[in-house]
């Protein structure tokens, strides 16, 4: 068996029935690419003992590098498994150096109510562009919690005054709702008004969208003028403050898992940890046993 025409079938399976993201199908290629270069071109076939010399060579990298192709490489060989390529399956011999997930930084409200005091103070002294994007940007990084690269590349006529949501293609092309608060719509509303009628984008830069790093530049600016160090704070901070905010509020786990965008709740619950007090009070004072437990 040739490795490159079945890390191709792999590939196309991948994009076609998983809905892999383009930047996963990348990494994933590069990964066994790799592997079958280490293997002299005989990855398909490899048994235990070159899948634990591949592991040992893999010693040298860092946890989640070495994860992360551990992961691709049992994919594949489960895809071979599947497809009655091989009778068997040898990535059982495969490191699992395992990742720390680290928690996500947070905003506390007061900090999140300071950014949108400079922002007020902003459009009390101009109702520039510039300020209005800003609301706009910032009302819809907390309020919807979109991702940066989402948030960036919004076109023009997607969200409406009269429709308190949109409907949003995110990572592996999976749609989900995304909720539009009437801040968000407000303050989107009053920038467009700004902007070309005909325009393609709803922040538009030059030909194309705003830049992520760009959007990086403006959110950390916003933060030092709130007297937030620059380093507690991006675009994907504020998602977080988004997600945790509405735990904190009651919001269900599974409601927040669809708002997200999360493919596996798994990563969901990583938002559990701070909220920890309040389920513990929920168990204790709203459980149907807590009031048998006082008598």
């Amino acid at each position: 068996m040739s490795d490159t025409p079945l890390i191709e079938a792999f590939l196309e399976m991948l994009a076609a029935e998983a809905g892999a993201a383009r930047n996963t199908l990348m990494a994933y290629g590069t990964d066994l690419r790799g592997a079958s270069e280490f293997l002299g071109g005989r990855l398909a076939e490899a048994d235990t003992a070159a899948l634990e010399r591949l592991g040992e060579s893999w010693l040298p990298l860092a946890r989640s590098t070495a994860a992360r192709k551990a992961s691709a490489l049992r994919r594949f060989f489960g895809f071979l498994a599947d497809e009655k390529l091989r009778a068997d399956d040898p990535s059982a011999a495969l490191p699992r150096p395992g990742t720390a997930r680290t928690l996500p930084k947070i905003l506390g409200h007061a900090d999140v109510d300071r950014l949108f005091a400079v922002i007020a103070d902003r459009l009390k002294a101009a109702r520039s562009p510039a300020n209005l994007r800003l609301a706009a940007l910032i009302e819809l990084l907390y309020g919807s919690g979109l991702r940066a690269t989402e948030l960036v590349s919004l076109p023009r006529r997607l969200i409406r005054a009269d429709q308190p949501f949109l409907i949003l293609k995110g990572k592996g092309g999976r749609e989900r709702l995304v909720p539009l608060s009437d801040r968000a719509r407000a303050a989107v509303s009053a920038y467009a008004e700004t902007l070309p009628k005909d325009g393609q984008w709803l922040f538009p830069s030059g030909a194309k969208h705003l830049s992520r790093v760009r959007l990086y530049q403006l959110v950390r600016e916003l933060a030092a003028e709130a007297g937030i160090p620059p380093d507690r704070i991006s675009p994907h901070v504020l998602r977080h403050a988004f997600a945790t905010h509405l735990l904190e509020g009651g919001a269900d786990l599974r409601a927040l898992q669809t708002m997200l965008g999360h493919a596996d709740i798994a990563t969901t619950q990583i938002y559990t940890h701070v909220d920890s007090q309040r389920l513990v009070e929920l168990v204790t004072t709203r459980h149907p046993l807590a009031d048998k437990g006082r008598n």
